[in-house]
């Protein structure tokens, strides 16, 4: 499939690109290029082809479920500029 000229030109309308003439002929070029990929792309037979869906095994990346000792306050109140209580005081923000 090759487009035409003034294809082309629409889509660079649409796209809202000012170009000049050298520009457009380069658009033009590329525009066909790259069709003319994809058509060979849509050619190659895939008939008795497994589909691949990861490149990469795939492995499991969750830790184990383990019980921690929770954090003392001191701790998590540590670094914190204002607290009210047990809560962390922030800006309020409408």
């Amino acid at each position: 499939m090759k487009l035409a000229r003034e294809e082309v030109r629409q889509v660079a309308v649409l796209a809202h690109l000012a170009l000049d003439e050298d520009e457009f002929d380069e658009l033009y070029d590329e525009f066909n290029e790259v069709l003319e990929f994809v058509e060979t792309i849509n050619n190659i037979d895939t008939e008795n082809v497994e589909p691949t869906y990861y490149l990469l095994p795939l492995q499991n990346v969750w830790r184990s479920d383990e019980a921690h000792q929770p954090l003392a306050p001191e701790d998590v109140f540590r670094d914190t500029p204002e607290r009210d209580g047990s809560y962390f005081k922030v800006p309020r923000i409408l």
